[in-house]
């Protein structure tokens, strides 16, 4: 028993010297966000090739923005690319996730070129996301013309001291930056659900996303580059400069390795899918037909979303009153879609005045976060008891033509609302807790009708019988799914295309208090 007591005493104090240890290397190494101030570069109507552009076009429409749709990975990728490529004053890039993939390398090296030609190249990205990147970040950050911030970052980048920091900055930690913009000259803005890596951009062989952006032109971006501005010089943007350091010679390695992997087959195979894109043969055929509209506008919320905050400027307090203000119909496209007891009452007092309600989100074979299904899963059976349409997106399409450089299986991504035919919104937003409290979250509120009615079609694309499943109750209650393609329609009885081990695990996830971080 002696030996028991000594051998606990020992264990118990080989503990406290490792918390008390890394509570003093978290301190010891975290520094404030010392990053000197800097802000968007004026507009000018000559400067750069952006400019010469754009001002025939943005004097045929005073005060309006132009604008275009994003639905096909490609043309999302090109469009970030060409706008690259065009720039000759500025890159403003946020992003939740840049992936060290073949799109994420390629995009990086259009970024370096815009440096070598002298273009201020600014990139802050959500640390959670970015461990074991610190290399790659501290070799684009070296660049004379490049700086580099991470949001919220860890102080430790690696080892126990990264984990003791997690443990004593758990709530801290849990607030992320989940915004995509990418902007080009203060005049060309993409906005939207999109992050940076192969999936996003129908550049991965087996899961890519149907995902939406939306390019703007002229004014709102400049709401854009304010909102950048406001969260690059926040207090939750580090210089990723102040986290760490490497060997000048490494930094070049890595930088060779970026510009030869961007030149290498699998990108030419790639890039030359991007060049057969009708976004790219539009651009150089000055075929681009941007809509014009003064119903238009960025928005986001404040960079430092902490319980404190006025909530009245949080995003979630702009959206929910639109939805609510619906008088006929809206359609809500939600990937991870998690409403609560606040957002469940909102959407069933509207079917209760007899307004169509509709959503479509990630069935379970789709959804890559199955926790976050757990939490939907709760609220489905009342949703469709109050008259919510609801159509959960197959992996796998039926009898319809997908981009040529898709996967074999497909997932939701897209966050938007349309209301009305008239009114809505394309961002990063989802309908779940993390979104409305935790996350940053930005977007694009639209009062265009045009507009409208082309996110109304993206919605019945993706509610298609050969995209989604409907999901009902049947006569008796239970729950039901409706495969509903050629040529006859097949009822399941159970989560399809997701094996027991999955169901299983949403059930037990489901049983868990985790719904405030889902």
């Amino acid at each position: 028993m002696h030996r028991v007591f000594h051998w606990l005493a020992i264990v118990l104090l080989v503990l406290l010297a490792i918390v008390v240890g890394g509570l003093l290397v978290v301190n010891r190494i975290a520094p404030p966000a010392t990053g000197a101030p800097s802000h968007a570069l004026p507009s000018q109507p000559d400067q750069t090739g952006i400019d010469r552009e754009l001002s025939p076009l943005l004097a045929a429409h005073p005060g309006k923005t132009g604008a275009i749709f994003l639905t096909d990975g490609i043309d999302a990728f090109a469009a970030r690319a060409i706008s690259a490529r065009k720039a000759g004053r500025s890159l403003d890039l946020q992003y939740y996730i840049w992936h060290n993939d073949l799109t994420g390398r390629l995009l990086a090296s259009e970024a370096l070129d815009a440096a070598e030609r002298g273009v201020r190249v600014r990139i802050l990205l959500d640390d959670m996301n970015a461990y074991g990147l610190d290399g790659h970040l501290l070799a684009m950050d070296a660049h004379p013309n490049i700086e580099l911030r991470l949001y919220n970052p860890f102080r430790n980048r690696e080892g126990a001291g990264r984990a003791f920091e997690l443990m004593r900055r758990l709530v801290s930690m849990n607030h992320r930056m989940h915004n995509k913009a990418w902007i080009a000259d203060g005049q060309v803005a993409i906005i939207g659900g999109r992050n940076i890596g192969e999936q996003y951009f129908s550049a991965d062989s087996e899961v890519n996303f149907r995902d939406l952006d939306l390019l703007l032109l002229g004014p709102a971006v400049q709401q854009a580059s304010t909102i950048f501005d406001a969260y690059w010089n926040s207090a939750a943007a580090v210089p990723i400069s102040m986290l760490g350091s490497k060997d000048p010679e490494a930094l070049r390695t890595l930088l060779a390795d970026v510009h030869r992997d961007a030149r290498g087959a699998d990108a030419r195979r790639y890039l030359d899918h991007v060049a057969d894109s009708q976004l790219v043969r539009d651009y150089y055929r000055s075929a681009l037909q941007p809509h014009w509209s003064d119903g238009i506008q960025v928005v986001a919320d404040p960079p430092v979303k902490w319980t404190r905050d006025n909530h009245a400027e949080w995003l979630v307090e702009r959206l929910t009153p639109m939805i609510s203000s619906a008088t006929s119909e809206a359609l809500v496209i939600s990937p991870y879609f998690v409403p609560g007891d606040d957002g469940t009452a909102r959407l069933t007092a509207l079917t209760g005045r007899g307004i169509h309600v509709g959503i479509v989100t990630n069935s379970l074979a789709a959804n890559d976060v199955y926790a976050v299904h757990s939490g939907y899963a709760d609220y489905r059976d009342r949703l469709l008891r109050e008259g919510v349409n609801l159509y959960e997106l197959r992996t796998n399409a039926r009898d319809r033509k997908e981009p040529v450089f898709i996967g074999r299986r497909a997932a939701l991504h897209t966050k938007a609302f349309v209301v009305d035919g008239a009114r809505g919104f394309v961002g990063s937003f989802n309908v779940d807790p993390r979104s409305k409290n935790l996350n940053t979250e930005m977007g694009v509120l639209l009062d265009d009708p045009v507009m409208a009615l082309q996110l109304r079609e993206e919605y019945l694309r993706l509610s298609h019988p050969a995209l989604s499943y409907w999901v009902y109750r049947n006569k008796e209650g239970e729950l039901r799914w409706l495969d509903r393609t050629p040529p006859s329609p097949v009822v399941l009885d159970q989560e399809p295309d997701a094996g027991f081990w999955r169901r299983a695990f949403v059930r037990f996830s489901g049983w868990l208090p985790i719904e405030s971080q889902l």
